[in-house]
């Protein structure tokens, strides 16, 4: 692995795998490569097998298996794409094969998920809509991603809160999936969530109880989560899951993939550019205005969001805020989930009344 640009993949196992990812790909794939130039092609050939698997499913009528296989096609697909933007030709040949199999996935998945538009700015977000059988008006948690992560990444993270009692919309917001060609990153998440609960209320009321509703963010999104909900007060809990406070000061510090892909995905035209937007990323000044019930995890030993970010955040919100540390855990914890992904869930099932 002589490219330096591939040295960080060996640490990306865990999240891979917990995503959905196949370990056995992850090994296979990996050991192939040579150059961070063919981590798209190799990616989009593994991701094809189980592509192929699941049409034979659906021709053979097996619903079940073709949900599984278009279900791991597209997280496949979508590790395609993942921080590849030095090729957007490439990139996004991959990144339109995974949104078609996650849609494909979707009315075979248990429970079942809907596509769902919702109107913003003259466009449209793309969204997964999934709700928990034999519930008729569920709360439902909103759930917004970071900054390489689209919801195509998300079904399993989908089945925490399903699985008790809440439903989910898991939807691409600007710079993020579908979205992150028509529009850049942008700092005030509040006016990106405000649209979508408007939305949410006019088109999903019946489906689900939109009087109760949760946000949970992800790496990135464990900035824009808190920062909604210091200005969406219809939003009744947060979860900030190893989320920076303030995104530019770690400018110097993340890995070169990491700010490249921030640069396309905010729509600058230099890294200058770049740092310059990333600095508007911040919690300071509005952490004090977050009143509503709000989990902070942090990892011990994430070195792209540092545990010390989520521990300011901790100390200057209003409301009632927990801190789950996961002190053995790696950006994310995606290596250690177990120890706070049931929790997490719970915790947001109990705040909503689930």
């Amino acid at each position: 692995m002589s490219d330096p640009r591939l040295h960080h993949a060996v640490n990306w196992l865990s999240r891979f795998t917990v995503n959905g990812v196949a370990a056995s790909d992850f090994h296979d794939v990996l050991a192939s490569l040579t150059s961070w130039d063919d981590w798209c092609r190799a990616w989009s050939a593994r991701a094809a097998v189980h592509e192929a698997l699941g049409q034979e499913a659906l021709g053979s009528r097996h619903f079940v298996s073709a949900g599984e296989h278009f279900s791991r096609a597209a997280v496949t697909y979508h590790f395609a794409k993942y921080l590849f933007v030095q090729d957007m030709a490439q990139m996004r040949a991959a990144h339109i094969k995974a949104v078609d199999c996650l849609n494909q996935a979707l009315p075979h998945l248990d429970p079942p998920g809907t596509r769902v538009l919702i109107p913003y700015e003259g466009k449209t977000l793309a969204a997964t809509f999934r709700k928990p059988k034999h519930v008729k008006r569920p709360p439902i948690v909103l759930m917004t991603m970071g900054l390489d992560s689209t919801k195509e990444e998300l079904l399993t993270f989908e089945m925490d809160f399903l699985r008790r009692g809440t439903a989910i919309l898991a939807f691409d917001g600007p710079g993020q999936g579908e979205a992150e060609y028509d529009f850049p990153i942008r700092y005030d998440y509040e006016n990106v969530v405000a649209p979508v609960i408007d939305w949410l209320k006019t088109n999903l009321n019946q489906d689900a109880d939109t009087n109760r509703i949760g946000i949970w963010g992800i790496s990135l999104g464990g900035y824009y989560a808190p920062r909604t909900v210091a200005f969406e007060k219809r939003i009744k809990a947060a979860i900030a899951n190893c989320g920076p406070y303030n995104w530019g000061a770690l400018w110097e510090k993340l890995p070169a993939l990491t700010r490249d892909a921030y640069i396309r995905r905010s729509h600058s035209a230099s890294e200058p550019e770049a740092k310059e937007k990333a600095f508007t990323l911040s919690l300071e000044g509005v952490a004090g205005r977050i009143d509503c019930p709000l989990l902070i995890i942090a990892a011990g030993l994430d070195r792209l969001c540092p545990p010390e970010d989520a521990q300011r955040l901790a100390r200057e919100t209003k409301g009632q805020t927990e801190l789950l540390m996961v002190e053995d855990g790696n950006h994310v914890a995606h290596n250690r989930f177990y120890k706070y992904r049931g929790k997490s869930a719970d915790w947001m099932a109990r705040q909503l009344g689930a």
